[in-house]
């Protein structure tokens, strides 16, 4: 894992400036601390932050060819380069190093952009062709890593992160009403926009080429389903014993392929603790674990986290997260982050990869994708139910049905069915494409309402959900439900939130690297051609899973009602002392000043806040109140540019330099 940067001139222009390169690899320093290096000709700058994985010794970047036409810098891992560099010896190519960048670069030689379809790992990269004056970026199948881009003053300028492209003062700093509507919606931004305007995202499974000044993106991989009923295999136990067999490859090389120790988080689920049995069980390696436990017994998942780690005898640490530790590091979090965001679920894990990192470790095995992939979040559940009902929304005997959802939410519908009722019978057409999560984009947009009433009219100007179902493969609405749903919650929560915000972003922010068996693109693209009901059994989540690794699991685990990660919310705030940037941010004075908010607004949400101290608020108020403090957060940092945020470092050493200019 590493941070990647480049300027490239779109016209004639002297060559890109070195110290600017060097400023952008210094604000991608928590990303790559062991060594840096960059690459530079008339044309263009490469730059590269390492976190040394693979090939420790010779594996430093930018990298080049044999005859030095090409030059790449990648960020990620390929899992199954020792694989591809076999096949591309006998094909001819010579390599000089150990590692799996090299193998990216002599794989382009050989197959041009065929080349992504090959690559099983997680990566952001760009390819500098010298000969064509040629700029290619590519990026992984879901969009486990990240890569940006912006035009601007002549240059086209990318980056790992936003904050280096905002490295150069003369690229604009403005958030983008369109972007912030989609995380209102969504929770998180759709690539390819991002907070910032003219700042974009490349698209997970794209690659882009720059050639004569302009960029064009193209699709290597999607996301994609079969007809309801022409899955090719509806075999339950021959699918589940080829999900055990996929499990273990995808474990086994992301435990193995690393040339420094490899740990696992456990967070007391299904995921987590079926990768880390993996691990244990089919290599040799010994495992050590690490857990987040909460003060607060609501979240707290201790109970299940030790009853795995007895079973797997790991060598285990957690970290005790307080409400005041959330709130302590909230900033940090928006920092790293880089987008508002609606819950405080990524700062407990930025404390953890920070107790990763000084245990020594620079690698974890997770168990994100899983829910995704497989069918496991209540979202799901919740869709199956409303469309059973949709058949006949009068049905109290249907009805009922709804009362088996959220069991572990303070206020799940089994305690407040005539409330459930009401919610869950809105927006029933079943031929909605997007049907599965009306109720969630719906809720969610309530946060608009505390915009400024400028704000709120230009965000109005974009259809939000309508632009996204827009996009809706060819054969969509052939699908089964549960397909529609998992593209719908993949194309926004997985690449938006889940891998990015809390992620990516908390992993790297000290310098570890996140690994998913769950993602591993053979195993996804096996899991969605499954039958529907082998995911999703009735309203028993994860169905396949379950039996593939009932060996695997404690039943106490695998039986226990499905409950998400979670942390405390608007609570982490209203502590016995209040962060002091929350009252400066939240004051009149700088609300009108920032014009993201109606003052009155944030100081009614606020003074409700105080009154109880943040506890005990519905769900819409916890998530505004994140909102709210995020997107303040966010402006004061990148648009106001603050310098006391401003977290620039020089390079790390050594810096390997190759300067053709």
């Amino acid at each position: 894992m590493c941070g990647i940067c480049g300027i490239v001139n779109l016209k004639d222009a002297p060559p890109p400036p070195a110290e600017l390169c060097t400023r952008m690899m210094g604000l991608l320093y928590h990303r790559g601390p062991d060594s840096s290096g960059y690459y530079r000709d008339k044309r263009v700058a490469l730059g590269h932050t390492r976190l040394a994985i693979i090939d420790l010794e010779s594996g430093s970047q930018p990298l080049s060819n044999e005859d030095g036409s090409l030059w790449i810098t990648l960020n990620g891992e390929i899992f199954n380069y020792l694989e591809l560099a076999e096949e591309l010896k006998a094909l001819g190519h010579v390599f000089r190093t150990k590692s799996d960048t090299e193998v990216v670069i002599h794989a382009y030689e050989q197959w041009h952009t065929d080349c992504f379809q090959r690559l099983n790992g997680q990566w952001a990269l760009a390819i500098w062709d010298r000969r064509r004056n040629t700029l290619l970026l590519s990026r992984d199948r879901l969009g486990i890593r990240p890569l940006y881009y912006t035009i601007s003053n002549g240059r086209l300028m990318f980056a790992s992160e936003i904050k280096a492209i905002f490295a150069d003062p003369a690229v604009p700093r403005e958030l983008d009403p369109a972007g912030l509507a989609e995380i209102y919606t969504f929770w998180g931004p759709v690539a390819p926009r991002t907070a910032f305007r003219k700042i974009r995202e490349l698209k997970p499974g794209h690659y882009a080429t720059l050639a004569n000044g302009n960029i064009t993106s193209r699709p290597f991989w999607s996301i994609s389903f079969p007809e309801a009923g022409s899955e090719p295999s509806q075999h339950e136990a021959e699918n589940a014993e080829r999900l055990r067999q996929e499990l273990i490859e995808a474990a086994r090389l992301r435990f193995l392929r690393s040339d420094v120790p490899v740990g696992a988080y456990i967070s007391g689920g299904i995921d987590s603790s079926v990768t880390s049995a993996m691990v244990t069980r089919y290599t040799e390696a010994p495992l050590h674990t690490f857990s987040i436990r909460f003060e607060d017994s609501e979240f707290d998942e201790g109970e299940y986290q030790r009853q795995m780690v007895d079973r797997l005898g790991t060598l285990h640490q957690d970290v005790l997260v307080t409400h005041a530790d959330i709130g302590r590091v909230f900033p940090d979090v928006i920092w790293h982050a880089e987008r508002p965001i609606l819950r405080t679920a990524p700062a407990p894990l930025f404390l953890l990869s920070k107790l990763v990192r000084e245990s020594g470790y620079k690698v974890v095995v997770t168990g994100e994708g899983a829910d995704e992939v497989l069918g496991g979040y209540d979202i799901f559940r919740e869709a199956k139910a409303r469309l059973f009902l949709s058949r006949d929304p009068s049905s109290e005997k249907r009805a009922q049905v709804l009362l088996r959802l959220y069991p572990w939410m303070a206020r799940s519908p089994s305690r407040t069915p005539a409330f459930a009722r009401a919610f869950f019978s809105k927006s029933l057409d079943p031929s909605d494409p997007g049907f599965s999560h009306r109720p969630r984009w719906n809720t969610t947009s309530s946060i608009k309402s505390m915009l400024t009433p400028e704000l709120q009219n230009e965000s109005k100007r974009t259809d939000i959900p309508g632009e996204l179902l827009s996009t809706t493969p060819h054969g969509f609405l052939d699908w089964d439900p549960l397909g529609r749903a998992q593209w719908l919650e993949m194309i926004t929560l997985l690449s938006g939130y889940i891998l990015s915000a809390q992620g990516d972003r908390m992993l790297m922010a000290h310098s570890v690297e996140g690994r998913f068996p769950f993602l591993d693109c053979q195993l996804v693209d096996s899991a969605n051609a499954l039958p529907a009901r082998h995911k999703l059994l009735g309203l028993e989540e994860k169905h396949l899973l379950k039996m593939t690794c009932k060996d695997l699991v404690p039943q106490s685990i695998l039986k226990r009602p499905k409950q998400p990660y979670r942390a405390p919310d608007a609570a982490s705030f209203f502590t016995e002392k209040t962060p002091e940037w929350l009252e400066e941010l939240t004051s009149e004075s700088y609300l009108q000043s920032a014009k993201l908010f109606m003052p009155a607004a944030v100081s009614a949400l606020m003074a409700k806040c105080r009154k109880v101290k943040g506890r005990g608020m519905s769900n819409t108020d916890n998530m505004r109140v994140v909102a709210v403090l995020s997107s303040l957060i966010l402006y004061h940092q990148y648009i106001d540019n603050d310098s006391s945020w401003y977290h620039e470092t020089p390079p790390p050493e050594p810096m390997k330099v190759i300067d053709l200019a």
